[in-house]
Order: structure tokens, then C-alpha cells, then sequence
């Protein structure tokens, strides 16, 4: 990570000022998505502080982009914090879980939303967003196997927490799939790709994995208080101690930056924004969560 700024660094202080004007514009979209799909974000812990905090890690994970490149980012990572929520804390059997997990795959392949369901109605626009795009062709089946890894994560945690069975710390990091990152960062690639060849696409998408491993672990260590307060699994409550897990991120960190060096030339945008995605978040849960309370 860069070390941190001095009180007399001017230059870090506009540039972090223009970073923050692009997260209040892209809180502002959050709050109207928000409203057109009330349903599916009405919860208490969808606060005003989740989508500002939220908005700030993209908008610091690419100082580059503007509000419109961060579009996707933002709304894909809103939709997955509401699919989260329906599949953790709604869902009372396997069924539903699994019925929540039906309902997404369909509309991901071209099925229309049933009424009312604001979950699947606001993927649909993405989906339909994405598919705008140039870069779908190439890039929309990366999308949509990610998202059945997402929803393959999230059925196979469910089945752990409803079983009372605790997998093991690899069988839990093996399963990082469920936090997500790798299907918004597939929405953000196609949203900011230009159409033209993809580049390093299998390497990219390694890297992503890569990041998205550390951000599973940087997330149980800054949110075990919330996971057991709310009932959820953390790394910590397996069969490794914090220092372990401090261990496997520098670690995991360090390999993910020996796949994101060779992406540079090629991808620059999306190789900085892996690296600041997983350095954001080294900062932001040292002190802090996305959630609010419940």
C-alpha cells in the first residue's frame, strides 16, 4: 500500500476531493435505484452510510472513471448486497434459497422478471445494460458464469449455516465466490471495454479471483463482531486463529500483485482497479463495514 499523505500534501487533498465529488454523484444514482426497487433495499441495514461507503470504494478504486464508467460497478454491487440479503437473512429454507438462485439464472439468460420481483427486475436491467454494450458479445458468458459462482457461493453457505456444519478454513475460502466481487468486477469490465479484441482475458479474470480471495478474508476480519451478532460464517470462527488469517492475506495479496503486474500493458484500467479494490478494502475494514444495523 502507498503510505499515507502528510498534512501539507495539497495535491493528494484536490485529488481526493474531485474522487469524493464522483462518489457523491454515484450515492445519488445508488439512493434512485434504491427507490425504483423498493422492495428489494427497504431493510433497516440498507442505510445512508452503506451506499456513501460504498460509492467511495469505487469511485477510490478507480480515481481514473467517472461517475457514468462507475455506473455498472456501483449497480452491480448494489444488486449483489440485495441478493445477499435475501439469501442470508429472508430466506428461512434450502427452497427459498434455492428458489431466489432459480429466479436469477433465468433472467441472466434473457427470461423476463415476473411481476413484483424487484430482485430479478433490477438484474434484468443490468443484464439488458450490459448487453448494450460492445464488449457483451465477447464478455457476457464471463458475466454469467460468474454469477452462478456467486449463486453456487451463497446456496453452499446457506446449506453450512442450515446444516450447523463447519467447513474447514480452505473449504471456506475455496467458496469466496459468494462475496461476489468477481461478478460486479465482470460488470464493471464489460461496462468500461471498448469493444475492441478482449486482451489477457483468462489472466484477468485469474486476477480477479486472486483479489477476490483477499477481500473474503480482509471482510472476516474486519466484520466479526456483525457476523456474530447476525449469525453468519467468518474464517475466524474455523479452525485458524486472526494471526493465521493475517498470515494467508499477506500472502494472497502478494500473489495477487504477481498476477496483476503482467496485466498492465495490456489492461492498465482494470489491473489499477484490482489493486485499489484490495487495498481500499486493507483500509476501509480495519475500521469499518458496509452493512448497517439490523
Amino acid at each position: 500500500m502507498a503510505a499515507r499523505s502528510g498534512p501539507g500534501d495539497r495535491v493528494a487533498a484536490v485529488e481526493s476531493g474531485a474522487v469524493c465529488a464522483v462518489a457523491g454523484r454515484s450515492q445519488r444514482e445508488m439512493r434512485e435505484w434504491a427507490q425504483a426497487y423498493p422492495d428489494l433495499f427497504s431493510a433497516k441495514p440498507f442505510d445512508a452510510a452503506l451506499y456513501s461507503t460504498l460509492s467511495l470504494a469505487m469511485a477510490f478504486s478507480g480515481p481514473w472513471l467517472t461517475a457514468e464508467q462507475l455506473r455498472m460497478a456501483n449497480k452491480a454491487t448494489l444488486w449483489a448486497f440485495g441478493l445477499d440479503w435475501l439469501v442470508d437473512y429472508v430466506a428461512a429454507s434450502p427452497q427459498e434459497a434455492e428458489e431466489i438462485a432459480r429466479r436469477c439464472r433465468e433472467v441472466a439468460g434473457g427470461a423476463p422478471p415476473a411481476d413484483g420481483d424487484d430482485l430479478a427486475r433490477m438484474l434484468a436491467d443490468i443484464r439488458d445494460e450490459l448487453a448494450s454494450r460492445p464488449a457483451f458479445a465477447e464478455l457476457g458468458p464471463v458475466w454469467r458464469d460468474e454469477l452462478e459462482r456467486m449463486l453456487d457461493g451463497m446456496l453452499t453457505e446457506w446449506r453450512w449455516k442450515a446444516g450447523k456444519s463447519v467447513p474447514t478454513f480452505e473449504e471456506y475460502l475455496g467458496n469466496a465466490d459468494n462475496l461476489g466481487f468477481s461478478f460486479v468486477f465482470a460488470a464493471h469490465w464489460i461496462h468500461v471495454s471498448d469493444g475492441g479484441p478482449v486482451a489477457d482475458a483468462d489472466r484477468v479474470r485469474e486476477a480477479g479471483h486472486a483479489v477476490q480471495r483477499v477481500i473474503r478474508l480482509l471482510n472476516d476480519l474486519g466484520t466479526y463482531e456483525r457476523d456474530v451478532a447476525w449469525g453468519d460464517l467468518n474464517a475466524l470462527l474455523l479452525d485458524v486463529d486472526r494471526a493465521e488469517v493475517e498470515r494467508r492475506v499477506a500472502a494472497l495479496a502478494a500473489r495477487s500483485r504477481e498476477l496483476i503486474g503482467p496485466l498492465r500493458d495490456a489492461q492498465p484500467g482494470l489491473a489499477g482497479y484490482l489493486e485499489r479494490q484490495m487495498d481500499f478494502c486493507a483500509g476501509f475494514y480495519r475500521v469499518g463495514d458496509y452493512w448497517g444495523t439490523l
